[in-house]
């Protein structure tokens, strides 16, 4: 039986890792709003992953000096009106969106509610409504990366799949034909379903990004899978899929202290 690394032990390996000190130089922005649920999460994937978290408050009206900025899961403001509906609004967002879209092209991730919070703010297209069978699911999900061109996405091969944890309740992501044939011609789905379609979303889409590449939306959660022992386990039967998540936010890193493609 392999021994697994205690936590503390799991990141002082990321912090001695061969060129840990040079990616620790990257500040990598989590936003927590009112009911966010995963910022801590968030958090300690990026220190995993050997960058430095930066807690971002939804009322601030500065970034900082962040590199890169994480929106977590959640439900923010309750999901009330629509999930991510009123997050689009909180101070700090209208910094993102301008930092998002300037000429640095500041690395934007949602995951869950931030890809929810993504759509509302329209730095992607589309929207995200009830399940299709209008349930809340959680599970371990396949994906099959689609454009390991992103930001977030370098330090993974085109085609490889991984697994990595669920759990939504308004993860059915639509978008009229139009948008759709656009996301695929332009190569902006980044992730799809694989062997199940969880939440009835268009075309098995689980996450994309816009024309840049910096900001990439997901329902699933990369974060849950970033520790050995601690993700979840292959769906089948390998093994060896519980650190997938990791590499969201190697590529991140990697991207900004210029050490990858």
């Amino acid at each position: 039986m392999t021994e697994l690394p205690l936590i503390g032990e799991a990141i002082a390996v990321a912090a001695n890792a061969p060129g840990a000190r040079r990616l620790a130089g990257a500040r990598i922005g989590v936003v927590t709003f009112p009911g966010t649920l995963d910022d801590r999460d968030a958090a300690r994937a990026v220190r995993l992953a050997g960058g430095t978290a930066v807690p971002l408050w939804h009322a601030d009206t500065t970034l900082g000096d962040v590199d890169a900025v994480v929106i977590p899961g959640g439900f923010s403001y309750g999901d009330y009106l629509r999930a991510g509906a009123i997050a689009r609004f909180a101070p700090l967002m209208s910094k993102i969106i301008d930092a998002a879209n300037s000429d640095a092209k500041l690395p934007v991730l949602g995951i869950c509610n931030g890809f929810q919070i993504l759509t509302e703010s329209h730095l992607l297209p589309g929207s995200m409504i009830k399940n299709d069978h209008l349930k809340f699911m959680c599970r371990d999900q396949v994906l099959r990366v689609e454009n390991s061109n992103t930001a977030w996405t370098l330090d993974y091969e085109a085609g490889q799949e991984i697994t990595v944890p669920l759990k939504n309740q308004d993860g059915q992501y639509i978008a009229d034909e139009k948008v759709l044939d656009a996301l695929e011609a332009e190569g902006r789905v980044v992730f799809r379903y694989v062997g199940f379609n969880p939440n009835g979303s268009r075309r098995d889409i689980a996450g994309i990004s816009n024309a840049a590449g910096n900001v990439v939306g997901l329902m699933p959660h990369p974060e849950h899978a970033v520790e050995v022992g601690f993700g979840p386990e292959s769906l089948d039967g390998i093994g060896g899929s519980d650190t997938d998540g990791l590499g969201f936010f190697t590529s991140v890193l990697n991207k900004i202290v210029g050490g990858n493609k």
